[in-house]
């Protein structure tokens, strides 16, 4: 779901070719030409996003020069860098020489590769799609790409904000490799074994770990069925929809172990100031949880702040816009 917070970029053309861009919340320039970009570091988004727009034929003759502000947290699991990124693509496009007009849709998938693929990340697709695109949608990405906008009225929630630095990048890689391992193990045993469809596969020849894994993503993704029918109607049940917030965060917690003890104090927190649920954000191990709170937000982001977190009042929005 893209959230209430959003990142904004402002800027204009050069006379020159070079690309400056300021950075004011964290106190951070980047300036670089247009003839120089060859990667100089680990995931050199910015010049990453323009080599993708140059393999989409856009030109650009002249540089140009930007802010980019963003009240989305850093670092902690609410997609910040994509917020940035979809953003700067669609930045991008207007600066071209000859100005195009992509789609969201368009605009996430360019995104994904400029962040994921351009690296050879293990991140997923969900952060761009959802920021380019905006409100709630049920994504599917196998065997090919279905997205679909569910866009009930859900009401307002709270992310809080743990301020504990997270390693996101190993923490993909971890959980990834994880199950991957698992069902090419389940693979080999029955060729047709598909996470998506089966229910009665044979896991026998897995160690306790992988059985506790296995059965924990099995877990999430029939909570991903029984949820979305309730998505679906125009006025989903509030307590319901908390309620499988809460089970999946318990996979989470106690599976993939990704949960943190500030994390525990802030849910805990905000389940008793009255939330219907909630459930660690991101890839975890710090950043971010968020509680459902359609109708006792403030209470509930007080309940938050008071056990160390940092609080923001969200709800459902638009995706990237030119305003």
């Amino acid at each position: 779901m893209a959230i209430s917070l959003r990142a904004k970029i402002i800027g204009q053309k050069r006379e020159d070719q070079q690309v400056i861009i300021h950075k004011p919340d964290i106190s951070e320039s980047e300036k670089f030409p247009l003839n120089g970009l060859t990667y100089t570091k680990q995931r050199d988004y910015f010049k990453s996003g323009i080599n993708i727009c140059i393999g989409e034929g856009l030109v650009f003759s002249n540089g140009f020069e930007c802010e980019i502000t963003s009240k989305i947290p850093i670092q902690a699991g609410v997609g910040s860098s994509s917020a940035v990124m979809v953003n700067w693509l669609h930045f991008l496009s207007q600066m071209a020489d000859t100005p195009v007009i992509w789609n969201a849709q368009k605009i996430g998938e360019l995104a994904y590769k400029a962040e994921v693929l351009e690296f050879n990340e293990p991140g997923g697709m969900m952060d761009q799609y959802s920021t380019s695109m905006g409100h709630l949608l049920y994504l599917v990405f196998e065997p090919d790409i279905s997205i679909k906008s569910l866009n009930p009225n859900l009401g307002t929630f709270v992310l809080g904000d743990s301020c504990e630095p997270k390693d996101t990048m190993s923490i993909l890689q971890r959980c990834r490799d994880a199950r991957i391992k698992i069902i090419q193990k389940l693979k080999g045993k029955n060729p047709d074994f598909n996470i998506h469809t089966n229910d009665d596969a044979d896991i026998s020849l897995l160690n306790d770990e992988d059985k506790d894994i296995f059965n924990g993503t099995i877990k999430n993704r029939d909570i991903l069925r029984q949820t979305l029918p309730e998505l679906g109607k125009e006025a989903p049940d509030p307590a319901w929809i908390g309620t499988r917030l809460t089970e999946h965060h318990a996979v989470l917690r106690d599976v993939l172990q990704v949960s943190t003890p500030k994390i525990e104090a802030m849910l805990d927190a905000s389940l008793d100031a009255g939330a219907l649920g909630g459930k660690i954000n991101g890839s975890g191990g710090g950043g971010c949880m968020f509680a459902y709170a359609p109708k006792n937000a403030e209470i509930v982001a007080e309940a938050i702040e008071k056990v160390g977190g940092k609080s923001f009042i969200i709800s459902s929005d638009n995706g990237t816009r030119i305003v």
